[in-house]
This record gives C-alpha cells, structure tokens and sequence, in this order.
C-alpha cells in the first residue's frame, strides 16, 4: 500500500466515522479536495504525513509542518492525528505523535502546536497527558455549524 493509497483511505475513513465534522456534502468535498494532487501538492508545499499500516490496514495518520497560526508564535504544527477507534488506547497514537514531534524537531521546528474540538475530551486528554498545555481557543465552521477548538502546545 502506498502512501496515496493509504492517505486516501484514511481520508474515507475519517469523514465516514466523524459525521460531527460536518454534513455529508461538506465530507465529500474535503475528500474529492483531497486526492491525490491534493496530498502531492501539500507534501510539496512542506506538509509531511506519517501514516500507520498494520498488516494492510491503515491504522491512523499525522500531517503536520510549519504552524499555520501567525498569532501563535509556535514554530510547528501537527495539522491532523487520526487514529482508527480500534487502535486507540494501544500506544499507536502516542507514537504516531511522537514521530511527528521528532520529525518537526529535526526539521529544526522547536517548538509546535495541535488544535482539537473542545468537546473531544479524548484528544484533548491525550494531549494533556503528552505534556501538552492549552494556549489558545477559537471556532471552525464546518459546513453550517460553528464548532469550538483549543490549541495546545509544547516547547523544547
């Protein structure tokens, strides 16, 4: 399975099992959006992607880069952590974390942040036990609705 494969699938994934993200029209357009020239152009961009495969699955993925908020002043940023419900609670999200914050790290990016719905209260405990302290809050619109977030963030 190559990286396209398994982005995409995990793409179909993602929208599928998260129906709170949006309604079904506006999950369509994220995944035609992104296709392959998407995932090509945003690697090329400077966007790196960590994808976890066990046997032929993909399991979860990371994107992540340069922090996108300019009012943050945080050097990285995961962009995106998803991991299957299967396989969480098993240490593969704190290691897909991890090898995006060590990638971002060797990338000479410090310091780095990650944004999460502030109802989530699995991420955003996850985050809180990788050491992560909140430092800001804001709102997505997601298709009609207007959903609140939290980032956190870590420095070396």
């Amino acid at each position: 399975m190559d990286l396209e494969d398994s982005a995409l699938t995990c793409f179909d994934w993602v929208h599928e099992h998260n129906p709170d993200r949006g309604s079904t029209g506006q999950s369509c357009k994220l995944i035609n959006r992104r296709g392959p020239q998407w995932w090509d152009s945003a690697i090329r961009k400077g966007s790196r992607v960590s994808v976890l495969v066990f046997g032929d699955k993909v399991a979860g993925y990371a994107n992540y880069g340069r922090n996108r908020a300019r009012s943050l002043h945080f050097e990285g940023e995961i962009y995106e952590l998803y991991l299957r419900p299967e396989f969480q609670g098993l240490g593969f999200g704190r290691r897909l974390f991890t090898a995006a914050r060590r990638d971002l790290v060797q990338s000479g990016l410090k310091s780095m942040v990650i944004w999460a719905l502030s109802d989530n209260d699995p991420a955003t405990e996850f985050y809180r036990a990788l050491g992560g302290r909140m430092v800001a809050r804001s709102s997505e619109k997601f298709g009609p609705k207007s959903l609140d977030k939290v980032a956190f963030a870590w420095t070396n």
